[in-house]
């Protein structure tokens, strides 16, 4: 799961993407990177790390340019490393970068034919890349010197021929501007808004999440359609344009259980109120299975639970209590690279209010159970402050498949809950009862913001991939290359080799 961001203004756009970045930072914490482009040369800034460590002023002051594209990276496809960091370029045709958000099922495939048939020459391992030279490829071949929004329509509806899986992108293309687009399913956001200047002409944006356009002060225009490709040229002109055949909005559930900040809309759903909904059902299912429960306190594991958590102690009048005081310098443990890092943060993130726990039943509530590793961990800490039984509530269903389209969860084995019943994760976890959403309950929550979605993206829970291109020959490939063991092994190969290929600092 990555954070994109495109600008296009009348004034130097790179202090405005810096301040989206840090917005969308809770979306990619691995690597960030700002382009800009001014009389025709492209100035790039990207780097490991965080927005904050990525850019000092003189890398700020040297991104110049009325328009401009930033991305924080979270890794997926691909390792991890410098050279992976986005946005990527390539200079022919035009000079085109891109930054991407999202996982291509079928990159390996486009890689080969990148090379054999297009000869183009691919760098890194990541799919960004293969996309963004699919998507120049197919403009290069209408041969025009000059292109208008029809011609990058129609490499946009070649990129959706070719390419499956779920992304959403962002490209700037030299003196021309920028173009967004989403996959035919809108499995992964984007939204696009405008702005008045001092002299009252638009400036348009886009970016993965609204929450990203409120604090820029972009007014919301709606959704990037699933298939659908926005064009803001260099004169500020917006064109928008459908450009698949056959499309669905199946977005990911799992933003609205995890990503998503809950003050973004995403899809016409407000975020915080599926939350809501989600504590309410929980609560539901509570009473329903466990009416003579005896819970004294409801207590969020912070932040993503805190309004399932809120909602959720209100339906069962139970006191709500913050219980777990939380280290704001420590990164989210679900997107730490490997299971020993994941481990040890989740001591340095979180400390327990002894008050709230001794003697106590507590219910604690968590977004979701993945590994394991968090709320195992948690669960004990409780125990050790003093809590007589500890209760747990998963605000999603049980992760019990990989997910294809851009979240960390390639390995199936890697996953609690995977070939394992409700009760034996329990205890596992060491909990004295746990509690899951139901499927249908969760996409009733959603759906309730925004009743004309088709479906929800739900592999993660169902094993259903809606692309209809994942088997299990492809799912054996995904976890041999991005366990956490293969993971740990290229990052231990790039530190042994000190790999910076593809690494562009130039400012």
């Amino acid at each position: 799961m990555c954070g994109l961001v495109g600008i296009v203004a009348e004034h130097d756009v790179a202090p405005d993407i810096y301040d989206a970045l840090t917005v969308l930072q809770h979306r990619g914490q691995d690597a960030a990177g700002i382009m800009t482009c001014e009389f025709g040369r492209f100035s790039l800034r990207k780097s490991e790390g965080l927005v904050r460590d990525v850019f000092r002023q003189h890398h700020m002051q040297r991104l110049q340019g009325t328009v401009g594209i930033g991305h924080v990276r979270y890794p997926t496809a691909g390792s991890s490393g410098p050279a992976l960091a986005q946005p990527f370029y390539v200079n022919s045709p035009y000079g085109i970068a891109m930054v991407h958000n999202g996982n291509l099922t079928n990159a390996n495939q486009l890689a080969r034919e990148l090379f054999q048939d297009d000869l183009r020459h691919l760098n890194t391992d990541s799919d960004s890349e293969v996309l963004l030279n699919i998507f120049a490829h197919e403009l290069q071949t209408l041969g025009k010197l000059s292109p208008r929004a029809d011609d990058i329509f129609k490499a946009v509806d070649a990129v959706h021929r070719r390419c499956r899986g779920g992304y959403a992108a962002v490209s700037l293309i030299v003196n021309y501007g920028i173009v967004g687009f989403r996959d035919p399913l809108g499995i992964r956001p984007l939204v696009v808004g405008e702005r008045r200047n001092a002299a009252g002409g638009k400036e348009y944006m886009m970016a993965s999440e609204s929450v990203a356009l409120d604090v820029l002060g972009f007014k919301l225009l709606g959704d990037v359609a699933p298939g659908e490709a926005v064009f803001i040229d260099m004169q500020g002109n917006l064109h928008r344009r459908q450009c698949a055949e056959h499309t669905e909005l199946r977005p990911c559930i799992f933003e609205h259980v995890y990503f998503a900040r809950p003050d973004s809309m995403m899809d016409e759903i407000s975020v915080y109120k599926t939350r809501m909904r989600q504590g309410a059902t929980l609560a539901a299912k509570v009473r329903r299975e466990q009416p003579d429960l005896k819970i004294d306190v409801v207590i969020p594991i912070p932040d993503t639970s805190r309004i399932a958590a809120q909602s959720m102690a209100y339906e069962l009048g139970i006191k709500f209590r913050e219980g777990f005081m939380k280290n704001r310098y420590i990164g989210r443990t679900f997107i730490m690279p490997g299971q020993n890092q994941r481990k040890k943060s989740v001591r340095q993130k979180l400390n327990p209010v002894p008050l709230e726990f001794s003697g106590k039943n507590v219910m604690l509530v968590d977004d979701s159970i993945v590994r394991g590793t968090t709320c195992r961990q948690i669960i004990q800490m409780a125990r050790d402050a003093g809590a007589a039984q500890v209760f747990f509530a998963s605000a999603a269903p049980p992760v019990r498949y990989p997910n294809v389209y851009g979240i960390d969860m390639p390995s199936a084995s890697e996953l609690i809950a995977y070939g394992r019943t409700e009760e034996e994760v329990c205890e596992l976890i060491g909990a004295d009862w746990l509690v899951y959403q139901d499927l249908k309950d969760l996409i009733a929550c959603s759906r309730e913001g925004n009743p004309h979605v088709d479906a929800f993206e739900c592999s993660v829970f169902s094993g259903e991939y809606p692309t209809g291109d994942v088997d299990q020959a492809y799912l054996d490939q995904l976890d041999a290359a991005r366990n956490d063991e293969a993971q740990c092994a290229q990052r231990a190969s790039l530190q042994e080799e000190g790999a910076v290929v593809g690494i562009h600092n130039n400012v």
